[in-house]
């Protein structure tokens, strides 16, 4: 569930700014001013100085020029300097995620806490239950002692008063595969990249604005701004609803940017679930006995790295996205080709693909109409560059909707076929158990295996700009 708050506020009124100076061509003038600007000395602070919140807004519009502050931060660069490097940049990196240390507030380390509603009952279940007797009731009230405590958490699960509270480091909480945790020598959280799936939990689930997504608004916002580039946008089905107005307007409203073209990513969508349907038939015919489906980075990256085993169950097929951008490559082939949608694991596997120059979130999107000034709601209507996609393939973007246009297509190749699915809705421990098993044949009335990293699917996706419970009812009906 997306959350509105002052650090997504943040992030989308920087980028914005930085564009509105981009395009008013004042950005290498007045850059360096926007800290200053945001935060004279007259006015409260948000941290412990007027110096500090300049520092972080300097490090967030560094991380909004693309640079990687984690490597790249010298003291003595100015951010005019780091403009001029984004401006001239060619192809984004691979590395989509850096962490600003000095907004790590050094969270206390995962724990359960004793609140004051605890009433020191007779009963006692929390001290009698704990398995390592770090819970005594001292004038009475409990309290638990951290050097013993393991943080199994019956204490909380046995209070009757629920006068017990856990308090977690949110960015290691949000993360389905341990890939964060605290540098022991400076106390800040770092990233195990070897580890990480690129899902972007941990971008919106710490609230200090301390894990970031490095943007290529700039990138995309020269090449849009030059007559002579032409500019292709590939759109996600989850753009359903993410703005006010009809989709056909949000296209219209594309073109007012200056995209020559705009796909509808569903088209590929359609290629995708044909074949892996076809792939389906194929691998139980050979004897396989599930196939998983491809669509999800994130869920692959989590294959590759924390479920090896489950690798050769994985469909072959490409993704809509790299399906209708070869379409538009084929097209259009000196053009650069932006993909829109709502997943920073996108950005990962748009660095991996020749076919995409650029990746952009909803979030971001919206940083450039804001900028420019377009009310999708005043647009006109505008058409996609491709064939209309069915309607269970604009529905790619829902849990199930993956599963639902493979079987539209299994049942026209096998009507005899009966594709029994299995669903993970939501990448978290107990789903990558459930890869374990399906690989270990677990799962054996199913035969189609569908993940999404996100709960409930793409329309929940880091870099949405509408809760999925509104934006799914945009969605075309079974």
């Amino acid at each position: 569930m997306i959350e509105k708050n002052q650090i997504s506020h943040i992030r989308k009124s920087l980028q914005a700014e930085l564009l509105t100076l981009f395009f008013e061509d004042r950005l290498f003038e007045e850059i360096d001013q926007i800290p200053i600007r945001r935060h004279p000395r007259t006015t409260p602070s948000v941290r412990c100085c007027v110096y500090k919140d300049r520092a972080m807004t300097r490090y967030r519009l560094m991380t909004a020029l693309g640079i990687d502050v984690e490597t790249q931060d010298d003291d003595f660069q100015t951010l005019e300097g780091y403009a001029y490097e984004a401006v001239n940049r060619k192809k984004p990196q691979s590395k989509i995620l850096t962490i600003i240390d000095i907004a790590c507030d050094s969270c206390q380390q995962n724990s359960y806490m004793v609140t004051d509603l605890c009433t020191g009952c007779v009963a006692r279940p929390c001290q009698i239950n704990c398995p390592k007797d770090a819970i005594q009731v001292i004038n009475g009230k409990a309290l638990i002692n951290q050097e013993l405590c393991v943080n199994c958490g019956i204490c909380k699960k046995v209070c009757p008063f629920n006068a017990v509270a856990y308090s977690p480091v949110p960015c290691e909480e949000s993360c389905p595969v341990d890939a964060i945790h605290r540098d022991p020598e400076t106390g800040k959280e770092v990233i195990d990249y070897d580890q990480c799936i690129f899902c972007g939990r941990c971008t919106r689930a710490c609230p200090f604005g301390t894990i970031m997504e490095r943007s290529e608004i700039i990138g995309v916002a020269r090449h849009l701004k030059l007559e002579k580039s032409k500019v292709i946008a590939l759109v996600a089905p989850s753009i359903v609803g993410q703005f006010p107005g009809s989709t056909g307007q949000v296209v219209g409203a594309l073109k007012k940017l200056g995209f020559d073209e705009v796909y509808e990513v569903a088209f590929g969508a359609d290629i995708t679930a044909k074949k892996e349907a076809e792939e389906l038939i194929e691998k139980l015919a050979e004897g396989q006995p599930m196939l998983g489906t491809s669509c999800c980075p994130a869920y692959i990256e989590s294959v590759k790295k924390q479920v090896p085993e489950f690798l050769p169950f994985v469909s072959h097929t490409r993704t809509p996205m790299a399906y209708t951008a070869e379409l538009a490559r084929k097209e259009h082939p000196e053009a650069k080709i932006v993909f829109i949608g709502p997943c920073i694991a996108k950005k990962f596997e748009g660095s991996q693909n020749d076919d995409i120059d650029y990746v952009l979130t909803y979030e971001e999107l919206g940083s450039f109409f804001l900028a420019q000034h377009v009310e999708v709601t005043e647009m006109p209507e505008a058409e996609y560059a491709t064939a209309s996609a069915t309607k269970e393939a604009q529905r790619f973007c829902v849990d199930g909707g993956v599963t639902e246009t493979v079987k539209l297509y299994a049942r026209e190749l096998a009507p005899d076929l009966e594709v029994k699915p299995f669903f993970i809705n939501g990448l978290d421990k107990k789903g990558l158990r459930q890869l374990k098993m399906a690989a270990a044949g677990k799962f054996p009335a199913n035969n189609l295996l569908e993940c999404m990293s996100c709960e409930g699917g793409c329309l929940a996706g880091p870099g949405v700009l509408v809760a999925p419970n509104i934006s799914t009812r945009k969605l075309p009906k079974d």
